[in-house]
C-alpha cells in the first residue's frame, strides 16, 4: 500500500465519512432528529451515539431476531429508539436510568416515535435494578453505556440476564486510545481497563474489542457472547 494510504486523519475526516456514508444508508429520520433535538433544547449532554452505531445497534439486535432487549444507560433514548425498533410487536425493551431528568426526557422521545408500549425506563442505579431482576425469559441483547466505572458490575450483571448465545455491548471501550495508554489513569479510563481485566479468561463469554472513527471520534466497543 502507498504512504497516502497511512496518512493522519482527524474528527473532521471522521465525520466527513459518516455523513457520506448515512447519505447512501440512512433515510431521512424526523423521529430521531426531534429526539436529539429535544434532549439537546434540556440541556442532556451530547454523548448519545451516532446515527451509524445506532442502525448497527438496530442491525445486530435485528439479525439474531431479539425480543428482549436491556439497555443500561438510557440518556435521552436515541440509542432506545433505535434499538426498540428492531423489536417485533410483542417485543420488550428495559431501559435503566439514574437521573429522573433524562428519563423523563427519554420518555418524551420515546413516546413521540410511537414506542411506549415497547419501552420501559426504570429510574434509579442500574447496579441495584439489575440485581433485583429475576426475569422469567431472560434478554436477548443487552446494551451497556452508563457510567464506565461501574462496566464491570453491569458487565457480570448481564452475563447473568442475557440468554446463551445472547449478545452483550459495552460502548466507549477506546477512549481516543487512552485505555492502552500507561499514562492516563482517569476514573473512566481505569473502568474499562478492570473491565477488559475481569474478562480476560472468563469462560462465559466470548469477547472482543472493536475500534471505531466518526462523528463521535475515536472510540470503540466491546461485542460478547454468551457461552
Amino acid at each position: 500500500m502507498s504512504r497516502q494510504e497511512f496518512e493522519a486523519t482527524s474528527v473532521e475526516d471522521w465525520a466527513r465519512s459518516d455523513r457520506y456514508h448515512n447519505s447512501f444508508l440512512h433515510a431521512d429520520d424526523a423521529v430521531l432528529d426531534n429526539a436529539l433535538t429535544h434532549s439537546t433544547e434540556n440541556g442532556l449532554p451530547e454523548i448519545a451515539v451516532s446515527a451509524a452505531q445506532g442502525k448497527f445497534l438496530n442491525l445486530l439486535a435485528s439479525s439474531i431476531g431479539a425480543k428482549r432487549i436491556l439497555e443500561v444507560g438510557t440518556l435521552g433514548g436515541y440509542s432506545t429508539i433505535w434499538l426498540a425498533r428492531a423489536l417485533p410487536a410483542d417485543g420488550e425493551l428495559i431501559s435503566l436510568e439514574l437521573s429522573q431528568k433524562h428519563a423523563k426526557v427519554a420518555q418524551r422521545n420515546i413516546e413521540h416515535a410511537g414506542l411506549s408500549s415497547k419501552v420501559k425506563i426504570i429510574v434509579g442505579p442500574a447496579h441495584d435494578s439489575m440485581v433485583e431482576m429475576k426475569p422469567d425469559t431472560l434478554f436477548d441483547f443487552i446494551f451497556i453505556d452508563a457510567d464506565k466505572p461501574g462496566n464491570t458490575n453491569y458487565f457480570i450483571q448481564a452475563k447473568r440476564l442475557v440468554r446463551k448465545g445472547g449478545i452483550i455491548i459495552v460502548d466507549n471501550v477506546v477512549r481516543y486510545g487512552r485505555v492502552a495508554d500507561p499514562s492516563s489513569s482517569d476514573a473512566n479510563v481505569e473502568g474499562v481497563r478492570a473491565l477488559l481485566k475481569a474478562v480476560k479468561g472468563d469462560t462465559e463469554v466470548d469477547a472482543t474489542t472493536i475500534g471505531t472513527v466518526g462523528d463521535k471520534g475515536y472510540d470503540g466497543f466491546m461485542y460478547a457472547i454468551r457461552k
